[in-house]
C-alpha cells in the first residue's frame, strides 16, 4: 500500500509538542485575524448600506466581508517569509534530528536548537525564501506540464479523473519544498542552492514512488481536513452571527478559515514527515542521475536559475554547526 507508518508519524508530532503547539498558535492566530478583519469589513460594509434598502445593506455588507478577506490576504503575505523561517523550517529541522535517531531538547529549548539548525544551513530568513520560491517555481512548472498532457489525451474517461489527478500531484508536489529543506538540513550542505538542485533531481528519478504515497495521503489529508471543516460549522455560524448584519455566508467563510487553520497546523506537519519518510528510504545509496538533472534544466528557467545560484553561492556569514544530541537507543 503505502511505504509510510502513520503511527511513527503521530510520534515525531508528539515528540515535538513544542513546535506543534507554536504551529497551533501561529495559525489560529492568524485564522482570527482574518475572521476579525472581514468582521470589520462586514461591519463597515453594513453601516455604509444603513443609507440605503435592505437589498442594498445586504450586498454592501458582503462586498465588505470581501474586502476584509482580501486585507487579511495582504498582511499575510507580507508575513509569509517569517512563518516559512521560524515554524515551518524549525520544524521540519526537529523532525529531521528525530527521523536520524537524535534526541531533542525538551521544551522552549526545541525552538533554540531549531534556529541553530536552520541558521546554519541557510544563514538569513532571505536566503531561505529566496530558495523556497524558486522551488516553488520549478514544482509549477513541472504540475503544469504534467496536467497538460494528461488533459490532451483524448480519453473521456481519463479526462474524468484529471481532476483527482491534479489532486495526488498537488499532494506529491505541494510539500516538495519541505521535503527539500529537510534534505538540506539532513546532509548538511553549506550551499543550500546546491542542495535545492540535487534534492530536485532525486525527487523527479524517484518520481512514480512518490506519486503512489502521495496519492494515499491526499485521501487521508482530505478526509482529515473535511471532518474538521463539519466540526467548525457549528462554532463558526455562532461567530459568524456576531459579524454585523449577520452576514449570510459568514458561517461558511469563517468554517473554511478555520478548517485550513487546523490543516496548517496539523494535517500538514503530519504528511510531511509522512512524505519525508518516504523520501529519505526511497533515495537512500542514490546519487542524482545526470539525465534527470538535464530534463530539468530543458523544462524550466526556474531550475537553471538555480543551477547559476548554486554555482555562484558564497556563504557570507558562516555560523557555527549547533551541537546536537547523542543517538538514542
Amino acid at each position: 500500500m503505502w511505504d509510510f507508518s502513520l503511527s511513527k508519524s503521530f510520534g515525531l508530532m508528539f515528540k515535538t509538542a513544542p513546535f506543534v503547539g507554536l504551529r497551533l498558535v501561529v495559525y489560529f492566530g492568524i485564522a482570527l485575524a482574518f475572521v476579525f478583519i472581514t468582521g470589520v469589513g462586514a461591519g463597515v460594509g453594513w453601516g455604509i448600506g444603513a443609507m440605503g434598502e435592505a437589498d442594498f445593506q445586504a450586498t454592501s455588507t458582503a462586498y465588505g466581508g470581501v474586502f476584509g478577506l482580501i486585507a487579511a490576504s495582504a498582511i499575510l503575505y507580507f508575513i509569509r517569509e517569517y512563518i516559512l523561517y521560524m515554524v515551518k523550517a524549525g520544524h521540519i529541522a526537529v523532525l529531521v534530528e528525530l527521523i536520524d535517531g537524535r534526541k531533542l531538547p525538551a521544551g522552549r529549548a526545541q525552538y533554540h536548537h531549531a534556529t541553530a539548525i536552520v541558521k546554519q544551513r541557510f544563514v538569513a530568513a532571505n536566503v531561505l525564501f529566496g530558495v523556497d520560491q524558486l522551488i516553488k517555481g520549478v514544482i509549477r512548472a513541472i504540475t503544469g506540464i504534467m496536467e497538460g498532457i494528461v488533459s490532451l489525451i483524448p480519453i473521456p474517461a481519463l479526462k474524468n479523473l484529471v481532476g483527482i489527478f491534479k489532486v495526488f500531484l498537488q499532494v506529491s508536489v505541494g510539500f516538495l519544498d519541505e521535503i527539500i529543506l529537510a534534505h538540506a538540513i539532513r546532509t548538511k550542505s553549506e550551499n543550500p542552492w546546491a542542495s535545492a538542485q540535487e534534492a530536485l533531481v532525486l525527487y523527479a528519478q524517484n518520481g512514480k514512488h512518490m506519486l503512489k504515497n502521495a496519492a494515499w495521503l491526499a485521501v487521508m489529508m482530505y478526509g482529515l481536513t473535511f471532518i474538521i471543516f463539519l466540526l467548525m460549522l457549528a462554532p463558526a455560524a455562532g461567530i459568524a452571527y456576531l459579524i454585523p448584519g449577520a452576514w449570510s455566508a459568514g458561517g461558511f467563510v469563517v468554517a473554511v478559515i478555520f478548517a485550513i487553520a487546523a490543516h496548517k497546523a496539523l494535517i500538514e506537519p503530519l504528511a510531511v514527515a509522512c512524505m519525508m519518510q518516504v523520501y529519505f528510504k526511497a533515495i537512500e545509496g542514490q546519487t542524482p542521475d545526470a539525465t534527470w538533472d538535464a530534463r530539468l534544466t530543458k523544462l524550466t528557467k526556474k531550475f537553471r536559475k538555480l543551477k547559476d545560484k548554486a554555482v555562484g553561492w558564497i556563504n557570507p556569514d558562516p555560523v557555527p554547526e549547533p551541537a546536537t544530541g547523542p543517538k538514542e537507543g
